[in-house]
């Protein structure tokens, strides 16, 4: 009888989590508020909000600080080794790093939520892998995935000179979306 009770229990969550993932997933919700929408409940920074600060360690061992950037536009870009839209994104932010960091004042930050992934290691060897050039930021304790409210990855964010929130983007993105994304921004 504990058996067959257990088992109903598990079939009731497990066919709530699929619903709830067909809701994230679902293009046709509509974000109210320039917010994303997710399990019927708006989640995630507001666009026009300045965007927290935050203090993270580089692969070699830098501190960094988002207000460092200060005065520059910055993809704001959360991924781990394991997500495959993060791999295939990561080209297409190394291209347009060097094509037009410089010439357009942008600066990728890369976090990777290390608290998920499988350790500094590993990203060092996928940043040697994919070559990355742009700062790849450390998220070892999750407190910055957490401020961010990043529950899918990749998830980007798109700052203004200024330090406010242009655009949030759930999935992952193209050297043609970032150049468009950047073009908006002042």
């Amino acid at each position: 009888m504990l058996l067959v009770l257990l088992a109903g229990i598990a079939a009731i969550n497990i066919m709530k989590d699929k619903k709830e993932i067909t809701e994230i997933e679902n293009p046709g919700i509509k974000a109210g508020e320039n917010q994303e929408v997710m399990a019927g409940k708006a989640v995630g920074l507001k666009i026009g909000n300045q965007a927290p600060d935050f203090t993270l360690e580089t692969l070699d061992g830098k501190k960094v600080a988002l207000s460092d950037y200060q005065g520059k536009k910055v993809i704001l870009n959360f991924w781990a080794t394991w997500c495959p839209p993060c791999k295939a994104e990561m080209p297409h932010m190394q291209n347009f790093y060097e094509k037009e960091a410089n010439k357009s004042n942008v600066e990728i930050l890369a976090v990777n939520l290390t608290n998920n992934d499988q350790g500094k290691e590993a990203v060092a060897e996928f940043s040697k892998q994919y070559g990355l050039t742009f700062p790849i930021l450390l998220d070892q304790d999750g407190t910055t995935g957490s401020t961010y409210q990043v529950a899918t990855i990749p998830t980007t964010y798109i700052l203004n000179t200024d330090g406010t929130i242009h655009q949030r983007i759930i999935g992952p993105m193209d050297e043609q979306m970032m150049n468009q994304l950047v073009s908006e921004l002042k």
